[in-house]
């Protein structure tokens, strides 16, 4: 599914302070809005034939649909100049795939989480080890486990319990699929954006498959990953509410998990129907 209109590219952020004066009514009364992404997948990017596609445009469309938003133009932005973008009203809305964090929530103000991004495994076809969690690695002292040097994985792996001997480190994918597929590894660990494309080469048809479900580094009782959320300006609050009650409706009735689904995006990769903004920004929750 192919959605919204060519994309728009913006760059820099030096733009001059505008009113905080909010965007809500006029969006809803003309049903136009222009979102910011930042041409990466499986978040948002522009396809082949010139449009824009992916996981967040097609939610936003989901979401927005229902409310009589249906005129929906995406604007690329360079990654450091979003969120600039945002503030000074060249976009109405960031939805790429960023991630709730405190000193974003200082900045501005995120819809509820739709995907948690942790880490993934890839294994040979049929799982034969059958590998779900680090904790399984970290019991059978038989298995060796593969990720990228200087990559979280390799800090969540220890604190899993997996020792340093048994972790072969390399300098790119390429190098850690060809050790899966010879055997020098039992298990691949990635973030999940990488293991998506790598899902996707004809030449591993077959051959290997994201272990799921996967439980990565489980920390004071929740397990680690990024919640990615739709971002809106401070003074927009209402439009974010409004939007998080679509967004639930979304969720109930499966439109989430089958957006998600193609793009290679999983069940276990949905964010927690529990789990809110608020709870990600417990001190700036606006």
């Amino acid at each position: 599914m192919l959605i919204g209109s060519a994309a728009l590219a913006v760059s820099g952020a030096g733009a001059s302070a505008v009113s905080a004066q909010s965007i809500t009514d006029r969006v809803l009364k003309e049903g136009k809005i222009t979102i910011g992404i930042f041409n990466g997948e499986p978040w948002g990017f522009v396809g082949q034939d010139g449009k824009v596609t992916g996981f967040h445009p097609e939610l936003i469309a989901a979401v927005l649909g229902p409310l009589g938003v249906a005129n929906i133009d995406f604007a690329i932005v360079d990654w450091p100049a979003l969120i600039p973008s945002l503030l000074s009203k060249r976009i109405d809305v960031i939805a790429c795939g960023m991630a709730i964090t405190p000193v974003r929530c200082e900045q501005v103000i995120f819809s509820n989480p739709d995907l948690a991004i942790g880490d993934a495994a890839l294994v040979k076809t049929g799982n034969p080890h059958n590998i779900h969690s680090y904790a399984d690695v970290a019991r059978n002292p038989a298995l060796r486990m593969g990720t990228a040097r200087a990559s979280i994985e390799v800090d969540n792996a220890i604190k899993s319990g997996i020792p340093k001997d048994r972790m072969l480190l390399f300098p790119d994918g390429d190098s850690l699929v060809s050790a899966l597929l010879a055997g020098r590894i039992d298990v691949l660990m990635n973030p999940t954006p990488a293991v998506i494309p790598t899902l996707k080469d004809p030449n591993l048809k077959g051959k290997l498959e994201r272990a799921i479900p996967f439980t990565g580094l489980v920390e004071n009782g929740r397990e680690q990953a990024f919640y990615t959320a739709v971002e809106f300006r401070p003074e927009d609050a209402r439009l974010r509410d409004l939007y998080n009650e679509s967004l639930a409706k979304r969720r109930a009735e499966g439109t989430v998990t089958t957006i998600a689904a193609r793009y290679g995006l999983t069940a276990s990769d949905i964010a927690p129907d529990s789990l809110t903004a608020k709870d990600l920004c417990p001190n700036n929750y606006r």
